[in-house]
């Protein structure tokens, strides 16, 4: 542990300010939430159209859904434990560029199993980028505006969704766009695959030529003079016209010599295996045994009943719409249902994407409402209220009758449910040391990826013969998740440590 505690830290922040590296902050990190956001969510807008392609049945579209999840679940505490070891910078460059390249060659595989595949590893890329981000994004906070501007960070999340379905609303049903290149049909969808991959790409680009480390990681590591450097630049960049030079209140730094000397030193290749096995463990030790073990159970519920929730509805919405194109609810009529798998996806109907991109942008009013009030009330008591009021509008959903009544309740939905996502991102966030954030978010973004794997599969298996029994697991998750926030501690305006 470093010589330099948290709360020399949160001094250095107040001294650097607040201003425009904060706000250059927000729109880089922002922007790399949303191209997550885009990988995550361009799957669920193809699916109209490459089923035909692809030769999909329903089951095989809950996979499909489901690979990306199951490649976060495995990206996730791989890449938290090292960014919480080897910094927040270099794994989250890492981890967008693999979530982009992969994400783009998905778009030239002939078959299903391929297709699944590249977007496994696309889906482990995105399990890194998701946790660091918020870790990375919170340490350069000071703690009066934390929940907000972590509030405006996952504000960037509606940006994608928004983005995603904008584009594959402009791009899939282009059929001018389709060409024959040898073994491959390169159908509009897989252009639109491509261009899903582009803001993961420019992401890494940006944050390897011009993003600092994380000034409190820094500190922690015992790299003093590094994160000196970063507070200068925040300083310089937050007070252009001041005169005055950055203070430094008596940090204190380390030579190489001591960085050096303090270095634990291993024997033999069996010896370092050892230590390393021990290190990567202890983090999970940490989190589940002793002061921290009841937060962490009460956590992992909470995201397990989310994302099986949020991540099994979200991503079946544009087939849902689909399916309730001649009227009716999308569970009513299933013997329609059952005949539409032969039916043909061309003409594609534009319908279901205007829908998606309506459904999106309702995401809007929630994400207002948490950045403004965040600070105020707290992300505990937003969490638990937004986790009941999504229960009954996913009850709703399952008694309308029309679709109009449909979308309108899917729109309540969303914009409530992103209240509880930006909720859990400033609650996860302060409930955790330094040295644990990034392990502790990357776990419980593990289990959450586990269950939006579970919630894909269960619509992918149900959606066509017994469609109440999804629909009704999600409104009983959310419910119990909901419960469950109450038992958390309450965090408001606390410093990080």
């Amino acid at each position: 542990m470093s010589r330099c505690s948290g709360q020399r830290s949160s001094c250095f922040c107040l001294s650097a300010g607040f201003g425009l590296f904060h706000w250059l902050l927000l729109v880089v990190c922002g922007w790399a939430n949303a191209s997550d956001a885009v990988e995550i969510l361009c799957v669920s807008f193809l699916l109209p159209t490459a089923r035909c392609d692809l030769l999909l049945t329903s089951a095989d579209m809950g996979l499909l859904t489901s690979s990306i999840f199951l490649g976060m679940m495995v990206g996730g505490y791989v890449w938290g434990y090292l960014a919480d070891r080897r910094g927040r910078r270099s794994i989250l460059v890492i981890s967008l560029a693999v979530n982009g390249i992969f994400g783009a060659v998905a778009s030239l595989a002939p078959s299903f199993w391929l297709f699944l595949l590249l977007r496994f590893f696309s889906g482990v890329g995105v399990g890194g980028s998701i946790p660091v981000i918020f870790s990375y994004f919170s340490e350069f906070q000071p703690r009066l505006r934390r929940g907000a501007m972590i509030s405006a960070l996952a504000t960037f999340w509606m940006a994608g969704n928004i983005l995603a379905a904008g584009v594959a609303w402009l791009v899939i049903p282009r059929t001018s766009l389709n060409a024959h290149w040898g073994w491959l049909d390169f159908q509009s969808w897989r252009l639109f695959v491509v261009l899903c991959s582009v803001p993961s790409l420019s992401s890494a680009l940006i944050f390897r030529l011009f993003m600092p480390e994380s000034p409190k990681f820094l500190m922690e590591a015992g790299r003093e003079t590094e994160a000196l450097s970063v507070f200068q630049k925040m300083f310089k960049l937050n007070n252009r016209c001041a005169t005055k030079p950055f203070p430094i209140p008596g940090l204190v730094i380390r030579s190489k010599d001591d960085e050096v000397k303090n270095r634990p030193t291993i024997g033999s290749r069996c010896q370092q295996f050892s230590h390393q096995l021990k290190q990567a463990l202890d983090p999970m030790k940490q989190l589940f045994v002793g002061s921290l073990a009841s937060r962490s159970v009460i956590l992992l519920i909470i995201f397990f009943c989310i994302s099986f929730g949020y991540y099994g509805l979200w991503m079946w919405f544009p087939e849902l719409f689909k399916r309730a194109e001649d009227g009716g609810s999308p569970c009513a009529n299933v013997s329609r249902v059952q005949n539409s798998e032969n039916e043909s996806c061309y003409p594609v109907k534009t319908a279901v994407y205007m829908e998606g991109f309506v459904t999106a942008a309702s995401n809007l009013p929630g994400n207002i409402f948490t950045i403004l009030l965040m600070d105020r009330i707290g992300g505990k008591i937003l969490l638990s209220v937004s986790l009941l009021v999504s229960s009954m509008s996913v009850f709703i959903i399952y008694v309308v009758k029309t679709k109009a009544q449909s979308l309108i309740m899917s729109c309540v939905f969303s914009g409530v449910s992103v209240i509880s996502w930006n909720a859990l991102d400033v609650v996860g966030t302060e409930l955790y040391p330094t040295q644990l954030r990034s392990s502790a978010l990357g776990v419980f973004t593990g289990v959450g990826r586990v269950a939006a794997i579970m919630g894909n599969v269960v619509f992918g298996q149900l959606v066509d013969s017994n469609c109440a029994i999804p629909l009704l697991m999600v409104s009983a998750l959310l419910l119990a998740g909901g419960l469950a926030a109450l038992r958390l501690p309450q965090t408001k305006q606390t410093e990080l440590t």
